[in-house]
C-alpha cells in the first residue's frame, strides 16, 4: 500500500469514530514524532501490537479488499506472565465496497458486535479436517444469545447493535450491505494474534508491504520506534 492510501484510511477511520463520539486511548492519538520520545512505559503498546492496523492483505486494492482497525487492549501467548490478559478488544471499520477475505482463528473465539453505521454482512461456513470450507453443512450461529441454524455460505447481516460470536475454525468473511453506508465494528475476544492465528481461505498476507509516498500521518502497530 501506499503511505498516502493508509492516511487516508486512518484519518477516514478517526472521523466516523468521531462522529459517533467514541472516545480512543492516548496512544491512538500519538503522531511518529510523539513515539520518538516515548519510553519503556509503553512496551505493552509495541509488545502486544496495540494501536492503528490498516491492511490491504498484499494484494494492493484496499478500496476492494482491505480493513482499517485498533486494537484498543490485548493479552500475549508469547509473554503471558508479563501481560496475562486473556482478552482482547478491537475496533474495526468498513466501508461500502470492502471486503475482508474468508479466514478462521484455530485458537481465538471472538464476538463481532456492529457498533454504528450500516449493515455488515458476515458469511459463515463450517471448516473440514483438512482446514478447507464445509460447503455442505449447516452452522449454527450464536446472535446476541439467540442459536440459530443456517444454510453454509449465509451472509449473516448484523444491523448496529447486533452482534455474533464466532468460534475457532469457523470461516466468515466481511462486507457492507450496499447501500447502507460504512460500518464501525467491535471486537471481543480472547487473546489475539494476528501473527500466527488466522487461516485464509485462499491464503494471502496480513500486514501490508508499504510504499513511502508521504509523510506518515500516524504510526501503525508494527511500526513503533524501540523505547528511549
Amino acid at each position: 500500500m501506499k503511505r498516502s492510501e493508509i492516511n487516508a484510511a486512518l484519518r477516514e477511520m478517526e472521523g466516523m469514530i468521531r462522529d459517533y463520539r467514541i472516545s480512543l486511548p492516548d496512544f491512538c492519538h500519538f503522531t511518529p514524532e510523539d513515539w520518538q520520545t516515548k519510553g519503556h512505559e509503553y512496551d505493552e503498546v509495541r509488545d502486544n501490537l496495540l494501536g492503528w492496523d490498516i491492511t490491504d492483505y498484499g494484494l494492493g486494492r484496499f478500496d476492494e479488499v482491505g480493513f482499517s482497525l485498533i486494537t484498543i487492549r490485548n493479552g500475549s501467548i508469547k509473554k503471558n506472565d508479563e501481560y496475562p490478559k486473556p482478552y482482547a478488544e478491537k475496533l474495526l471499520y468498513l466501508k461500502q465496497g470492502q471486503y475482508s477475505p474468508m479466514h478462521f482463528h484455530w485458537a481465538k473465539m471472538e464476538d463481532i458486535i456492529n457498533r454504528a453505521g450500516g449493515t455488515v454482512l458476515i458469511r459463515v461456513y463450517n471448516s473440514l479436517a483438512d482446514e478447507e470450507l464445509d460447503k455442505e453443512s449447516p452452522v449454527t450461529v450464536h446472535i446476541d444469545g439467540r442459536a440459530m441454524t443456517v444454510p453454509a455460505g449465509t451472509q449473516v447481516p448484523l444491523h448496529p447493535g447486533q452482534s455474533i460470536t464466532i468460534y475457532p475454525r469457523l470461516y466468515h468473511d466481511f462486507e457492507v450491505e450496499p447501500g447502507t453506508g460504512p460500518v464501525l465494528l467491535g471486537e471481543v475476544s480472547q487473546v489475539n494474534d494476528d501473527a500466527n492465528d488466522n487461516r485464509f481461505n485462499p491464503p494471502m498476507g496480513r500486514f501490508p508491504a508499504i510504499e513511502e509516498d508521504e509523510p506518515p500521518y500516524r504510526l501503525l502497530c508494527t511500526e513503533y520506534p524501540k523505547a528511549k
